[in-house]
């Protein structure tokens, strides 16, 4: 049954997060877990239970959106992911806190004025 153009637009618009459940979601969880190695096809397939002929073309994918790295026989989650993996925990750890109230009063106690150190 086809489908309108806007909804075709719609398909895949999640900035390149797999939807869980599916074999690109299991290959990358893997692989974050084990982000300091590098694996074969093979090895990923015994590791996630993704059917052998479906790890080869989903690795392809996720090597295009930048996710994964490969060289050789090996592959492994990209620098690039587990650092944009960090700053997304980061900036939410930092906008938790910004929720509360800033005491200046507290801190303004301790605060140098640059001007007193002029000569």
């Amino acid at each position: 049954m086809p489908i309108s153009a806007d909804r075709f637009e719609e398909i895949d618009n999640d900035e390149g997060q797999p939807r869980p459940e599916t074999n690109a979601a299991r290959i990358l969880e893997f692989l974050e877990e084990h982000a300091h190695e590098a694996f074969t096809q093979t090895e990923i397939a015994e590791a996630t239970n993704v059917k052998r002929g479906s790890v080869g073309p989903t690795l392809v994918r996720l090597r295009e959106r930048g996710r994964v790295d490969h060289r050789g026989q090996y592959w492994r989650i990209s620098d690039h992911d587990r650092s944009v993996d960090a700053a997304t925990i980061h900036a939410s750890e930092v906008a938790s806190h910004e929720e509360a109230p800033f005491e200046y009063d507290e801190w303004q106690q301790y605060a140098a004025d640059p001007r007193e150190q002029r000569e």
